[in-house]
């Protein structure tokens, strides 16, 4: 496969004309074709909801689910409407892989979970599973059992580190230090399992300074993927309420396609870019309204890298030498 970019750029990972490893590669080296994620609501909760860390969960969560979620029905019934969903839109030589996402999904007992992973694998078409979670909910009988599971199908753990701040991880009470972040990322790759991080740019009182910072320490692990996202604020969340009174100063696209593209830059090339930003619900975003245009701020990354001659990983040998 050609390079997208410039000769100088010794990591072509993209069949998209990317200059960051896309998932789109990913998914074709591996599995031979596109794989869309159908997303699954399993009535978990959270420690940093029940009471066992903390209590109302980080500022910015809405509950967990994300908005293509069915509460309520089984595994195989929400793939099967999934699976719908996913069809009409790409057609119907689909590969999926079942998404784990509401809340934290290892907070439960390594039964129930693997039941729920059971039944999933046996769904037509299911080729992956991927599980969304906190690093201190990954006890050894989870981490048996995921070890177990990644030995069977592709499975990957999305683990949120959101900032490598501790003073920002207290403002906004995620209950969840660095450190127990790195103890059970590394509990994880300890057994062999793939791991996607989380990064959130725009948490209140960061810099463009300390979200690169965070970057340049998820950079150190060498996660096998990442998810970068921009702080959104939802209806019905405490970081509503601040954001309404004043109290929350968000990013203007600009800003944070300049500070996307200089993560970029410092992240090992062979991780798998997941999300360069999000696209929740509309009818609870109260701000940023520019996050509900994926596609410029997309674009914008891309025009500025090209403009910059930049990609993915070229400040990161030089951080290393």
């Amino acid at each position: 496969m050609n390079s997208p970019v410039s000769s100088r750029n010794p990591f072509p990972y993209s069949c998209d004309n990317k200059r960051y490893h896309t998932l789109n590669y990913h998914n074709k080296a591996k599995y031979g074709r596109k794989v869309h994620k159908a997303v699954l609501e399993c009535g978990f909760t959270c420690p940093n909801i029940d009471g066992s860390r903390g209590v109302g969960g980080c500022i910015f969560c809405d509950g967990g689910s994300g908005y293509f979620t069915r509460p309520g029905l089984s595994v195989t019934e929400q793939l099967s409407l999934e699976r719908n969903r996913l069809s009409s839109k790409f057609g119907d030589d689909i590969a999926i892989i079942a998404y784990f996402q509401a809340n934290t999904n290892t907070y439960t007992s390594a039964g129930r979970l693997g039941s729920l992973i059971d039944e999933s694998l046996a769904f037509p078409g299911v080729t992956g599973i991927s599980i969304g979670t906190r690093a201190d909910c990954l006890p050894d009988d989870i981490l048996d059992l995921l070890e177990s599971v990644s030995r069977r199908t592709s499975l990957t753990v999305e683990l949120g580190m959101q900032s490598m701040h501790d003073s920002t991880i207290y403002t906004v009470n995620r209950c969840c230090t660095h450190e127990e972040f790195l103890d059970g990322y590394f509990r994880l790759k300890n057994r062999g399992i793939r791991v996607c991080l989380h990064l959130i740019n725009g948490l209140p009182g960061e810099t463009p300074e300390m979200m690169l910072a965070s970057a340049c320490e998820a950079a150190r692990l060498r996660p096998d993927g990442i998810k970068l996202q921009m702080l959104h604020v939802i209806r019905g969340t405490k970081l509503a309420d601040m954001y309404l009174t004043g109290g929350l100063e968000l990013l203007d696209m600009e800003s944070y396609i300049r500070i996307v593209t200089s993560q970029l830059e410092v992240l090992p090339p062979e991780t798998v870019i997941e999300r360069l930003t999000g696209d929740g619900d509309r009818s609870k975003l109260i701000a940023p309204h520019w996050t509900a245009n994926k596609k410029s701020v997309l674009n914008g990354i891309d025009k500025l890298m090209r403009t910059l001659d930049t990609w993915q990983g070229r400040k990161f040998t030089e951080r290393n030498d």
